[in-house]
């Protein structure tokens, strides 16, 4: 194989390794909302509670970024010891991730869906740590995340104090 078809193969592969990240953290993120809804009727929404559309186009966004951060980890070769902390790192947020939505409106306990949100965030913070140890432009990608599970957090905080 000569080089040019190699470089060519490596990129098509990366390429195929993103989408498929990309599109597989949308499909697992959007899970949660499809399968148990977001209904707001059972709380009153404080006044900074944005518009209904404001939560799957952020969330989209923040899967897209998501999802090209863990490919460039994953990129980096998973035989790495950094990067195993950092996939698991990831993984374990996610869980929460995907725990608040079925907590705060399946379940309709604010109070248990606050203490989901802090572990996410902490869980989030974290991943930031270990994914910036094996590739910095993978961290960035997830500061817009831990941004807005912060505002998740106040906004969770404002609904469960009501």
């Amino acid at each position: 194989m000569s080089p040019i078809t190699a470089a060519l193969s490596n990129r098509r592969a990366t390429l195929f390794r993103t989408a498929g990240f990309v599109v597989g953290t949308n499909v697992l993120g959007a899970l949660p909302a499809v399968l148990v809804g977001t209904d707001t009727r059972w709380f009153e929404e404080p006044w900074f509670y944005p518009p209904g559309i404001a939560f799957p186009v952020a969330w989209t966004a923040l899967f897209i970024l998501m999802g090209l951060s863990v490919s460039l980890v994953y990129g980096r070769g998973i035989d790495r010891p950094g990067v195993r902390v950092a996939l698991a790192a990831f993984a374990v947020q996610f869980v929460f991730n995907l725990a608040w939505t079925p907590v705060f409106f399946g379940l309709q306990r604010p109070g248990l869906g606050l203490a989901v949100v802090v572990a996410l965030w902490i869980a989030v913070f974290g991943t930031i740590a270990a994914v910036a140890r094996v590739d910095r432009r993978a961290a960035v990608l997830l500061v817009p995340y831990l941004g807005w599970v912060s505002f998740a957090t106040v906004l969770n905080y404002a609904i469960y104090a009501q």
